[in-house]
């Protein structure tokens, strides 16, 4: 039962094959089992989640595909009355009163909610390394990372621990987790899924979107998640398209672009995989063609000079004083500041306080932040003149597969590299997926990433979908 998907499930529902509680307690028996060695989940809400699926029982319809069907959300996505930590010393204790917009919707359409997912802290990492809960373990191997900082949300769809997912994804929080534990993992374009209520990483990048079994699945979430919101003026006031409409049965007619630049830098083994993986869609009717993104060598320092600076200004609320954590023994105002501060956030959110701090200081606003700013603006040129072009995409999703726990740790550099190929759709707002796509020698998942023009995330659904319909990779199971 647990390895259903949305689809899947909801027709067993309707078909009273089984209830939304024995789906439900399925699945809380097997985080029940598993989660000790992944670490998937910060908080399981047993009582919540059951209550619910009775509620979806009791109602019995099932008309909406999410109704009944268990899910978490990644742990900045705010749930009245559960904790949502980020996963952060200094948000240990919070429960926001109210929901995030994505967690109303799901909770309207009827989805059942087991519990909040495990993250890097305030969603900045690759690997879900300095989450204050630990560390999330591969699926496919308990020794390697789980990606980040979606990785508590990748790893529990690719364990069978849910359904489905929903994480957020600054540079490639959904993605490359996605790419690493071999589930599809979908960014939609920035303001198409509203951000009120999800803990602020870089305000002019997150966005929020599913993690799930198939490509299929994702545009059964997308459905109900995206669209305007009075709570959010970045969302755009266009009507969403019913995206299983585009769940088609070929590629016939698409225009298919592989950018070299994003093949520079990627371990063979990747590349390989990935250009078996175009001439599969080169067989389902689309036409490949090859296209420069020469500005890709320039998307690491461009978004990290971005996002820290923003995400230093959005760090700036939790002072101590209002709510989240507070030193014990501070005394003065500048005390509690400093103290509460130290005492609670990580290494990798200093960090960011420091670098994004420095990069609008006076003197290098202008070097640094401004040049950068300008460069994102010349990306997006590009991308638009790239997709005159074509209808999509395909690159690797990650430059490697999954590293060893604690071999990236002490080089933040190094780590940064893990977004190489993520972080140009994450600057310039695009949509795009990474689907499982093959497998390493050692074994490990290697995903294959679609992107798509501003509010195109049909195109990527489609590609997508047909790709999944010619292939089994994403049918894989890790064994736990």
């Amino acid at each position: 039962m647990i390895e259903l998907t949305i689809a899947e499930a909801n027709k067993g529902l309707k078909e009273k094959k089984f209830s939304s509680t024995e789906l439900t307690q399925s699945y809380l028996d097997h985080i029940e089992k598993t989660d000790g060695t992944l670490n998937s989940y910060v908080t399981v809400t047993k009582e919540v989640a059951l209550e619910q699926a009775k509620k979806a029982d009791e109602k019995g319809s099932f008309e909406n595909p999410l109704e009944g069907i268990p899910m978490n959300l990644k742990d900045i996505i705010c749930t009245k009355d559960i904790k949502t930590t980020a996963c952060s010393k200094i948000l240990e204790d919070f429960t926001p009163p109210y929901n995030a917009d994505v967690t109303q919707r799901l909770l309207d359409s009827g989805a059942v909610l087991l519990g909040k997912a495990n993250t890097d802290q305030f969603a900045m990492g690759s690997s879900s390394e300095s989450s204050y809960f630990g560390v999330t373990k591969n699926p496919w191997n308990t020794e390697y990372v789980a990606g980040g900082s979606s990785g508590g949300p990748a790893a529990s769809v690719a364990a069978d621990q849910c359904v489905f997912a929903i994480g957020t994804d600054t540079g490639g929080s959904i993605r490359q987790p996605a790419s690493l534990c071999s589930c599809v993992g979908f960014k939609v374009s920035y303001g198409r899924v509203p951000r009120y209520g999800v803990i602020s990483y870089a305000s002019s990048f997150d966005t929020i979107g599913p993690l799930t079994k198939t490509m299929e699945d994702a545009a059964l979430v997308l459905n109900v998640i995206a669209g305007k919101s009075e709570n959010d003026s970045t969302t755009p006031d266009q009507p969403v398209p019913d995206y299983t409409n585009f769940l088609k049965e070929d590629l016939t007619g698409m225009i298919i672009g592989v950018p070299k630049e994003y093949f520079e830098g990627v371990e063979q083994e990747t590349i390989d995989i990935i250009n078996a993986n175009i001439e599969v869609i080169k067989k389902l009717g689309a036409n490949v063609i090859e296209v420069s993104l020469p500005l890709t060598k320039y998307a690491i320092p461009t978004y990290y000079l971005l996002v820290k600076s923003e995400a230093s200004t959005n760090m700036a609320r939790y002072d101590g004083v209002k709510y989240g954590h507070t030193a014990d023994d501070a005394k003065e105002l500048l005390d509690i500041y400093m103290k509460s501060r130290s005492e609670g956030f990580g290494e990798e959110v200093k960090r960011t306080i420091m670098l994004g701090t420095y990069a609008l200081s006076a003197g290098y606003y202008d070097a640094f932040y401004l040049k950068a700013a300008k460069v994102r603006a010349l990306m997006q040129q590009e991308f638009e003149e790239v997709f005159l072009k074509c209808d999509a995409l395909i690159t690797p999703t990650s430059p490697f597969p999954a590293f060893k726990i604690g071999a990236k740790t002490d080089d933040p550099l190094a780590m940064y590299a893990a977004d190489t190929l993520t972080v140009p759709a994450g600057i310039c707002g695009l949509p795009s997926a990474s689907l499982p796509a093959g497998f390493s020698k050692e074994g490990l998942p290697i995903g294959m990433q679609i992107i798509a023009n501003q509010y195109k995330e049909e195109k990527v659904i489609q590609v997508g979908h047909v790709f999944q319909k010619a292939t089994d990779w994403h049918t894989k199971k890790p064994t736990l």
